[in-house]
């Protein structure tokens, strides 16, 4: 069984590849599985950390913005389209299955010439661009959320499976996840980050609340950063004169999430597809605080999902402050009640194990 696995950009699109990926070599051993993306996206630092080999294809997305721009863009699709060609016909895959970004497009498009099966997983309640071109020449369409339905237009081969989450999220437990990070066992935790490339309102908030955090301690609190933020986060807590004690941790990034995310009592994110789905399957409350500046306001869809459910509070971008923040981190160390009724309803909202239906769908 050849199969290839193509998504990009973000950890969002590149997450779920590896799931099923690693769900095909779990059912068959033998499976050769090859990823195609971009050298500029994260895919190409993940992929080959996570086992798997990977090619990268020349292709960008169109600037909605400047037009002008796009002819670039048109010269990298069709420079795309050929690089996907020789891969597909060195590697003669059986199946090519997509999770979303614009890498998919030409190796997609190309395999579906070819009549090689695709398939595609979309990961939000509002599908990307991609995804909905894709549509027409995919096999099945794979989704999380059921509202997710109506922007495709082919019923019949929609199918609602959750988000493919890595298997260590499955198995990952609190108290040996501290033993392991080095976080004591009798405190709470609370850890914040605003997804791969991190996000400016939630830093700026935690900047603002991390006097007040760092002062107790029964508190222990995570600050992932992103990458493009560390610097500037760092420069501020030098210029407020901020003291980081023990039971505060600053990070840029996290490569073992599973970990951290069950090491917590609350997390405070972004509200990601795949993040949510792996703060659920790990049964943690949340505060999420969806992002305004997403395609059809998708992140807020995501959050209300699990916060109808009684599993996350849902607090809107515009509304979150230092106060509103501390308020739910204070009430919920008190309230351990209301803490244990979040984290019970947020298990229930989880996903099931969408890579092993996937894998049904495209393998059965």
């Amino acid at each position: 069984m050849k199969v290839i696995m193509t998504g990009g950009g973000t950890g969002g699109h590149i997450y779920p590849a590896i799931a099923i990926a690693d769900k095909i070599k779990s059912k068959n051993p033998d499976a050769e599985i090859l990823f195609v993306g971009t050298k500029r996206g994260l895919e190409c630092e993940l992929v080959p950390k996570n086992g798997y080999d990977i090619e990268f294809i020349t292709v960008s997305g169109f600037n909605r913005k400047n037009l002008i721009k796009n002819v670039k863009t048109l010269r990298d699709l069709a420079e795309g389209s050929r690089e996907s060609k020789r891969i597909l016909k060195k590697f003669k895959p059986d199946v090519v299955i997509g999770t979303g970004g614009y890498v998919c497009g030409p190796i997609m498009r190309t395999a579906a010439k070819m009549n090689i099966p695709t398939y595609i997983h979309e990961q939000n309640a509002f599908p990307g661009v991609t995804n909905k071109l894709l549509e027409k020449s995919a096999k099945k369409v794979f989704i999380a959320f059921p509202a997710a339905a109506e922007h495709f237009h082919h019923k019949d081969k929609l199918v609602v499976t959750g988000n493919p989450v890595r298997r260590n999220f499955f198995k990952a437990e609190k108290t040996q996840a501290r033993k392991e990070l080095d976080i004591p066992e009798d405190v709470f935790v609370l850890m914040s980050f605003g997804g791969s490339r991190g996000a400016e309102k939630i830093n700026e908030v935690m900047l603002d609340a991390l006097p007040d955090f760092a002062e107790k301690r029964n508190l222990f609190t995570v600050f992932v950063t992103g990458r493009y933020y560390i610097e500037s986060v760092k420069k501020e807590i030098c210029e407020r004169d901020i003291t980081l004690g023990k039971n505060v941790r600053l990070l840029e990034y996290i490569d073992n999430m599973d970990k951290y995310i069950a090491a917590c009592d609350l997390v405070v994110s972004r509200a990601g597809a795949l993040t949510v789905s792996e703060i659920t399957v790990c049964g943690r409350a949340s505060v999420l605080v969806p992002s305004p500046n997403v395609t059809g306001n998708h992140q807020y869809y995501n959050a209300k999902a699990v916060a109808d459910a009684g599993g996350a509070i849902l607090v809107e971008d515009k509304d979150f402050t230092a106060e509103v923040l501390k308020e739910n981190v204070y009430k919920l160390m008190n309230d351990r009640k209301m803490l244990a009724e979040l984290e019970h309803e947020s298990k229930n909202a989880a996903p099931g194990d969408a890579a092993e239906i996937i894998y049904n769908e495209v393998f059965k």
